[in-house]
């Protein structure tokens, strides 16, 4: 039986559970370095460049980039549990950083305002419509300086058949189990996550679909958006260790440039 999906299901995935439940990925901290050190590298990156971390989540990558030396970040991101979460790390470390929440591809940012446009953790193609993920690169050209660069972070669809496992699960600690069923659908994956607590059974029952790329399709839409693009990375991995990460195992990095 295909898995049907809601359209909006990134409004709605991105909470508390989401961190739980991608905790292997997104809040480890050695994995975060591991994903700053090739930010860094392909970039280039100076101090007191200006940075944008578009899609930012909990704010991983630009709280390691803050510790580096590289203090002039801004943060957005769709989910307001996730920039609350910012907030509070934020006021915590007692740094003080432009946090927004907004839909990255209206992000009401002035243009030319930055360096640097980094958009990590595989954060395009959520959305159903064909021209959204163009939507998010067009709005990070018109925010970034000329001669400024963009990072992108997504999955590698060249390599994805390879290694797809249509069912997976793991779990947290003593409690939680995590199953996940896929399925791929032209260039997309389709996903039924289901959470459960042994303790307090169904936590979560739901559907995401993530479209992917071919570094020659990426290139292009980046192109399409107007940037020059320079260099790109087809196998990028920060796990130190083999387990399924589902979207997150086949990535690929793309650097553009606003010319």
């Amino acid at each position: 039986m295909a898995i049907e999906i809601d359209p909006e299901w990134w409004k709605k995935i991105f909470d508390r559970l989401y961190l739980l439940t991608d905790a292997r990925s997104v809040c480890d901290d050695g994995i975060t370095r591991l994903e700053v050190d090739i930010i860094c590298e392909m970039l280039s990156l100076q101090r007191g460049q200006k940075i944008l971390d578009l899609c930012c989540g909990h704010g991983r990558h630009s709280f390691e980039l803050y510790e580096r030396g590289f203090m002039n970040c801004t943060l957005v991101d769709y989910s307001s549990f996730l920039i609350d979460c910012v907030h509070k790390e934020a006021s915590r470390r007692n740094i003080e950083m432009e946090i927004i929440q907004a839909d990255a591809r209206t992000t009401g940012l002035s243009p030319e305002t930055f360096d640097v446009v980094i958009i990590m953790g595989n954060s395009l193609g959520y959305m159903t419509e064909i021209d959204s993920d163009l939507d998010i690169l067009l709005e990070s050209f018109r925010v970034l300086n000329n001669g400024g660069q963009i990072l992108v972070d997504v999955i590698n669809g060249s390599s994805i058949n390879d290694t797809f496992n249509p069912c997976a699960w793991h779990e947290i600690g003593d409690d939680i189990v995590v199953c996940r069923e896929r399925e791929i659908v032209d260039n997309r994956v389709n996903a039924r996550e289901i959470v459960l607590s042994k303790k307090e059974g169904l936590l979560r029952d739901q559907t995401y679909s993530i479209r992917f790329y071919t570094p020659g399709s990426i290139k292009k839409l980046l192109e399409q958006a107007g940037f020059s693009v320079s260099t790109t990375c087809t196998d990028f991995s920060p796990y130190r260790k083999k387990a399924d990460f589902g979207c997150m195992n086949d990535r690929m990095i793309i650097v553009g440039s606003k010319m």
